[in-house]
């Protein structure tokens, strides 16, 4: 006891986990299902963002564009070309969708970024909805189109016969591992960059080794910059990749 009381003294005591506690974003107390929170706040603004840079940043279109209509045409050519090459032609009917779901993801990020901020990625609650609505949607978009048929997709008909019912089984799992393993992968990289950051800007306190662990924060807020980018790149082409199959199961 006497330990952690000359810790806390010496501001030793830092808790990395605290940044994501969801809490009412106005006064204390109990979190309900209307309560508007930290959460509810960050995915707001992380809304306006993008509606700002894709509504009010094109509302002007120019020949010699802004700065503002220049990233949002960069921003759209990128996701639609993404679309375009892995889901071919007909996934282009569904690029809003995706369009949506990357800039969202992008703003969430990088807001969350901000000192003070949260991030609403990095909890699993909000990349969950996210990951099981791309689930969902595929799978009845994969029914609607192909019918019975879309089951071709576990068979594996280039295997083995006497191997095709385990491969069966083995698609099957990984299937519905699906959303799971989209959702985490979001949720998870940007809890653990944050929390790092916040382990390095613990041990700023300590006069022997700040310099250190000031170069230590630059260097992962650095690099969280960059994962904040690839995460939502790796969501937007994960989705196009399932999307692919409930459009073509037999290819």
């Amino acid at each position: 006891m006497a330990g952690e009381a000359r810790s806390e003294e010496a501001g030793l005591v830092f808790h990395p986990m605290d940044q994501f506690i969801v809490k009412p974003f106005f006064g204390d107390g109990a979190v309900s299902w209307y309560t508007i929170t930290n959460s509810t706040v960050w995915m707001a603004l992380a809304v306006l963002a993008v509606f700002a840079l894709l509504v009010l940043g094109t509302s002007k279109r120019a020949v010699i564009p802004t700065r503002m209509q220049s990233v949002a045409e960069l921003a759209y050519g990128f996701i639609y070309k993404m679309v375009e090459d892995i889901c071919g032609k007909d996934g282009v009917k569904y690029f809003p969708y995706i369009m949506t779901l990357f800039m969202f993801i992008v703003f969430a990020n990088f807001l969350g970024l901000l000192p003070t901020a949260f991030t609403p990625t990095a909890h699993i609650a909000v990349t969950a909805v996210m990951a099981f609505a791309v689930f969902f949607g595929v799978t009845i978009l994969g029914f609607v189109k192909n019918g019975p048929s879309f089951l071709g997709l576990f068979w594996v008909n280039s295997a083995p016969l006497a191997l095709r019912p385990v491969l069966a089984l083995i698609e099957l799992i990984s299937y519905f591992v699906r959303p799971v393993s989209h959702s985490i992968r979001l949720a998870g990289n940007m809890m653990a960059g944050h929390a790092v950051i916040k382990v390095f800007a613990g041990f700023a306190a300590i006069t022997a080794i700040a310099p250190f662990s000031v170069l230590a924060i630059t260097a992962m807020y650095g690099l969280e910059m960059l994962v904040s980018f690839i995460q939502a790149y790796v969501f937007a082409i994960l989705t196009c990749v399932y999307l692919k199959d409930a459009l073509h199961p037999h290819h």
